[in-house]
């Protein structure tokens, strides 16, 4: 067993799918299927339940993932404690935002680093913003720009960046929604609805949803990411409660109109969420040091 054992392990645990797994190591899929097959005989003990729908790990598969993650970190901080100038840092970074947050918010703070730490190597995903803290909290990204979740987790710690103000947008095209909009009073139960998935906007959609007494909202569709959100709006597929930022740089935004809601829509607290452990990595703490 050696550390690239352990790393096509965690690949494997993180995207539950062989073929995508084999891909991204560059290997044929025979191969690491081998791969895993030679550390499972090591241990003694299946890792993975396999079928042809999914991959999903065992009890020891977990025990393991938990080991794999520990050492690759302990590992890590040891290469980074080998670098006598902190000014020279060399490695991997990996970060996690929206597709919005990665011009609107991180371009700053990314900015100052990447002065600072120019030989690091950042690998930038963007994504669901409901799914960073998640990411973070099983080692698939070091660092997440995320919204404060009503309840954070005991192992992460979170950075407050920013207020995010939303508002309640509607199409401009008739449609449904609109025709909606022109009676008085407005029929809120039978007005269509675009949620996010998860998320700090999902929960402010759904406290306004009880602010308006709208007990059973008509939901036309749950979108995983804000920026398909606002694209829908403008098609007339229904209302949506979306950041200001979101709404700002949409390449739809001529097309959606923000509507007054009174009371206004709580904001949000927009961060960076880091592993209380992961802190321990010269590269994150420097990253940590910087938003102080």
């Amino acid at each position: 067993m050696n550390f690239n054992d352990l790393k096509i392990f965690t690949h494997l645990a993180e995207s539950k799918n062989f073929s995508k797994s084999a891909r991204q190591n560059h290997m044929s899929p025979s191969t690491f299927s081998r791969h895993i097959q030679r550390l499972e005989e090591e241990l003694g003990q299946k890792l993975f339940l396999r079928d042809n729908r999914r991959v999903t790990l065992t009890k020891c598969g977990e025990n393991f993932l938990d080991f794999a993650y520990q050492t690759l970190n302990q590992w890590k901080i040891f290469q980074q404690t080998l670098q006598s100038n902190p000014r020279e840092l060399t490695g991997e970074l990996k970060i996690f935002c929206s597709v919005t947050a990665s011009y609107s918010h991180l371009p700053h703070v990314l900015g100052k680093f990447r002065s600072l730490y120019p030989n690091v190597e950042i690998q930038l995903t963007t994504g669901d913003p409901s799914a960073a803290v998640h990411l973070v909290q099983n080692h698939t990204v070091d660092i997440a720009l995320a919204g404060q979740p009503t309840i954070l987790p005991n192992n992460i710690i979170f950075h407050y960046i920013d207020s995010i103000s939303l508002s309640l947008i509607a199409p401009r095209i008739t449609c449904l929604a609109t025709q909606l909009l022109q009676k008085n009073p407005v029929d809120w139960q039978k007005m269509p609805f675009i949620l996010p998935l998860e998320g700090p906007v999902r929960q402010r959609m759904e406290q306004w949803f009880r602010q308006k007494n709208i007990k059973h909202p008509t939901i036309y569709a749950t979108v995983a990411g804000h920026e398909g959100i606002a694209s829908m709006v403008s098609l007339g597929c229904g209302l949506a409660i979306l950041p200001d930022v979101v709404i700002k740089n949409s390449p739809m935004n001529t097309q959606i109109s923000i509507m007054e809601v009174s009371p206004p829509i709580q904001p949000f607290d927009l961060g960076v969420c880091v592993q209380k452990k992961s802190l321990e990595l010269p590269l994150v703490r420097a990253f940590w040091e910087i938003l102080r």
